[in-house]
């Protein structure tokens, strides 16, 4: 266990009651100034939240029930919705036998546990299934470290279709090949050896011999494609470096792979379409307004990114971009230009100018959570399809706009793969003919910055976030028709803090802003303001835009579960964010705590479906379930899923689409459609969701114009812009404003989105209207939330990092009668090592006889002058 790891654990388990009483006195209400009254009374951390210490199921089961009902009592599901029972799939496969149980795991015969897939990746299929994806699998046969095991115990991931019926009756079906079917003979692995110079390849590492676990579908990102099939882009090839084949320990490797595959629903299989270029794991997909499929980001190798045939591309994660030809299926690179370093699994969305706009957002995991040129993640920017060049648009969160300073090329320039003299030139000369101008242009957009109550929160929480959301906001139309404003709700998450660099701290916030983007064809201006704050830090939040205009956010954890999993509360209340007051509001407290690989999708009736939680193992040791004292379950992955009804849904004044269109072009045209309320005043389709770790590229929801009504019959403006719909399955969602201020949506109805056949992927954007400018001319304008109104402390920032300390303290009678159940995870964990470990070195005296033969023969191959099965003139990142 690492220093940090024992010590809190220590702290935890040893808390006083002297210190768990800080939270009631000076110091709690400190914390929570400017926050929710029950602001962080769900987070399974508290004492309150915990009243029984016996451990595994039955403890979680208990405490989770306990934390609800206290929601419940203070919170009436018509105001804050309401959590079905959990309910998960009831079979396993055990020994190619189904099993029916309600366990999550059941051994083999080889003593090998057998788990239920959790929710990982999911999407929302055309007809209103899902599918999805399992994470980590084979986390639960780690014993020592998974660090020094996973690359022999790992084995690729399950995927299912879950069906629910008009009663919500779960069925499961599962898709064929069951793990998406890539490298079924195994990958070509990127080992180290592979590149050194008379160094045979394979030569200590396992990369050649687990072909069990050379093409999980874990770490992939998806995308649907326009005929409603799913695609998945790279993956994860799981290996020891170094290591010996027959020696169960070793270093694992998680290797980013070329695949990508799709699902077909309508026959339930998957099957393999082109490889990219290069090995990618977490990478980010984005579709363009033509259909095709941008990606970027990823890394070929996670915990030793060396490349020695390329050494500068060694230590940071891939910066070639690529894209996906949907006509015929291969990868092409979009050359030096488009080259950009990102963090892993980047915040992307499409612009309606339908550039790729980067969010300064994303997963800071390599290596370690670090790459050599990371201090260019906090550069929000975007890339143009046309030119297949990235511009540079501002620092994120702060009122330094880069396009328009001179500095649009400024992360292309500093590129070291993509150095050349007219890139430089080019940048010089715009910088000082800029200047030449406007000498003090720079200066004086960063002087706007507001000096106010929320300046250090507004320093503090610029730049790169780890570990958050980015969620589209509704885009709305001007008052001459077209979509030039996109606007980015982002909350929580992990800051860089301006200058440490990523993932820059291991405790979040619960700051909120919105980056809004204005484009006028290829003019492109970037704003940023904050809005209220979540009532509490939250790490690793999903969020889902809904059809009354709200955004809710589910799930996550109270500390970094990456950084040291294991030791994070898990947050099960859902907060609301009203993008008129733009401030957030606690709402319904979920049944199950999740933190790790959790997800969240909008139903086509408009409920959630929340499902997911498969953390790394403990400290990276094995599972040790610290959920006794307060911390998140860690007992296993949680196959299971609930139901999120909001209160809209349980209205009985819900209007209803009774006729609509189920294919639409974005040809510019009017459609007709019939509703049950004459009151109905707006039109929104919402992409289908396909998502994983907190990101969808797509995500999208889309307001249309109402050109008239008669009656219950609607006119509707039909966008003439591919870059705002891009073609794909969408849900139509008709609401009105009810008496009592409440936006309320029907059920939606399904809709086919297609491009213009006759305008080939062209932007179609009226000129946009004039925009009154704001009284104070300042940059950051629109709805402040309570930014200005006392509420939100001055000191919020250093709160935040005070509660993501505090919260780790049990209450003394948590402490108490957790302490035997820790007892209990901890000795389990030393039988478990100590068996390991005997293994270990009953193998060392085969695996060393292997390892002498494997040497001679690959030295006997490389003085024939013979092919020793390497391909070293493969691509590298």
């Amino acid at each position: 266990m690492s220093a940090a790891a024992a010590a809190a654990l220590t702290l935890s388990v040893s808390a006083t009651p002297a210190l768990a009483a800080l939270d009631g006195g000076l110091l709690g209400k400190l914390l929570n100034a400017g926050q929710s009254d029950n602001a962080g009374a769900q987070t399974e951390g508290s004492a309150e939240a915990q009243t029984d210490g016996s451990s595994m199921q039955a403890n979680a089961d208990a405490s989770a029930d306990a934390g609800n009902e206290a929601g419940s009592d203070a919170m009436a599901p018509e105001v804050g919705g309401s959590f079905s029972e959990p309910f998960a799939e009831p079979t396993i496969t055990v020994d190619q036998e189904e099993v029916t149980t309600d366990e999550r795991c059941i051994p083999g015969a080889d003593g090998s546990l057998n788990c239920k897939p959790a929710a990982g990746t999911i999407a929302v299929l055309g007809d209103g299934r899902f599918v999805y994806l399992n994470a980590l699998e084979g986390t639960e046969n780690v014993e020592l470290s998974i660090v020094a095991e996973f690359g022999e115990v790992s084995v690729n991931d399950q995927s299912r279709v879950l069906t629910l019926d008009e009663n919500d009756n779960p069925t499961w079906t599962r898709p064929a090949p069951n793990d998406g079917g890539a490298n079924p003979d195994g990958n070509d692995s990127e080992t180290i050896a592979r590149g050194l110079p008379g160094v045979p390849n394979g030569v200590l590492s396992t990369a050649d011999n687990t072909d069990k676990n050379d093409g999980a579908l874990f770490c992939a990102d998806v995308v649907f494609l326009a005929d409603g099939s799913m695609m998945a882009v790279g993956g994860t090839d799981y290996y020891t470096e170094p290591g010996v084949d027959g020696v169960p320990v070793g270093v694992v490797e998680l290797e980013g792979l070329k695949s990508s595959r799709i699902f077909d629903p309508e026959t339930n299989t998957w099957t393999q379409s082109g490889d990219m270029k290069f090995g990618r794991w977490y990478p980010s997909l984005v579709t363009m307004a033509g259909g095709d499929v941008f990606v970027a980001s990823g890394v070929t190798k996670l915990l030793k990114p060396v490349y020695p045939e390329q050494p500068l591309n060694s230590g940071r994660n891939v910066v070639q971009t690529e894209t996906y030809d949907i006509d015929n299926g291969t990868w092409s690179e979009n050359g030096d230009a488009a080259q950009r370093t990102l963090p892993l699994f980047p915040r992307m969305h499409l612009l309606p100018n339908g550039q790729v706009y980067y969010n300064a957002g994303g997963q800071a995991f390599n290596p370690f959570g670090q790459a050599y040129d990371q201090a260019l993640w906090n550069i929000v920017a975007a890339y143009d399809p046309e030119t297949k060049n990235w511009t540079d648009l501002g620092y994120a969160g702060l009122p330094l706009k880069l396009n328009e300073v001179g500095l649009s090329q400024l992360t292309s320039t500093l590129n070291p793969t993509n150095l050349n003299a007219d890139q430089v030139q080019s940048t010089l000369t715009e910088l000082v003919g800029t200047t030449l101008s406007n000498p003090t242009g720079a200066i004086e957009g960063l002087l706007e910055t507001p000096v106010d109550a929320r300046a250090l929160e507004r320093v503090v929480g610029a730049g790169m976030r780890g570990s958050t959301f980015s969620a589209m906001l509704p885009m709305k139309p001007d008052a001459n028709g077209g979509y030039h404003e996109a606007e980015f709700l982002t909350a929580g998450g992990v800051p860089t803090y301006v200058t440490v660099g990523s993932p820059g701290g291991y405790l979040p916030v619960s700051s909120s802003r919105i980056d809004t983007v204005t484009v006028n064809n290829d003019e492109m201006s970037y704003e940023s303001r904050l809005t209220g704050p979540l009532s509490q830090p939250r790490w690793y939040g999903y969020s889902v835009v809904m059809p009354d205009n709200g955004v809710m956010v589910f799930s996550g954890g109270t500390r970094d579960g990456v950084v040291v999993p294991g030791l994070e509360g898990a947050i099960r209340q859902t907060e609301r964010f009203d993008i008129e007051t733009e401030t957030w509001t606690p709402m319904a407290t979920a049944h199950r705590p999740r933190t790790y690989h959790n997800t969240a999708v909008l139903m086509p009736d408009g409920r959630i479906l929340v499902g997911g939680h498969s953390p790394i193992n403990t400290a990276y040791l094995s599972f040790i379930n610290l959920e006794g004292i307060g911390l998140a379950d860690y007992q296993s992955r949680d196959p299971s899923f609930e139901i999120y009804t909001p209160p809209y849904a349980m209205r009985d004044d819900r209007p209803v689409i009774e006729d609509a269109p189920t294919e639409l072009e974005t040809d510019g045209d009017t459609f007709t459609m019939t509703v049950s309320n004459p009151d109905v005043d707006q039109v929104m389709l919402i992409r289908r969701t396909a998502t994983t770790h907190l990101v969808d590229g797509d995500q999208r929801a889309v307001v249309l114009p109402i050109a008239s009504k008669n009656g219950n019959e609607l006119t509707v403006q039909m966008t003439g812009n591919p870059a705002v719909l891009p073609a794909g399955q969408y849900m139509m969602f008709a609401s009105y404003e009810a008496s009592d201020g409440k936006r309320v949506p029907s059920v939606s109805t399904p809709v086919g989105i297609a491009p213009n056949p006759s305008a080939q992927g062209d932007i179609d954007q009226p000129e946009p209207a004039p925009v009154e400018e704001s009284e104070d001319g300042s940059l950051f304008t629109g709805g402040t939330g309570n930014a200005l109104d006392g509420s939100v402390s001055p000191l919020l920032p250093v709160t935040d990092l005070l509660s993501g300390v505090t919260s780790a303290i049990p209450g003394p009678e948590t402490a108490i009668t957790g302490a035997p159940a820790v007892g209990e995870e901890l000795a389990n964990f030393g039988e478990r090592s100590g068996g390991l470990l005997q293994e270990t070195v009953k193998s060392l005296p085969t695996a060393g006889e292997g390892l002498v033969r494997d040497l001679t023969n690959a030295a006997g191959d490389s003085g024939d002058g013979e092919d020793d099965g390497g391909d070293t003139g493969a691509e590298t990142p």
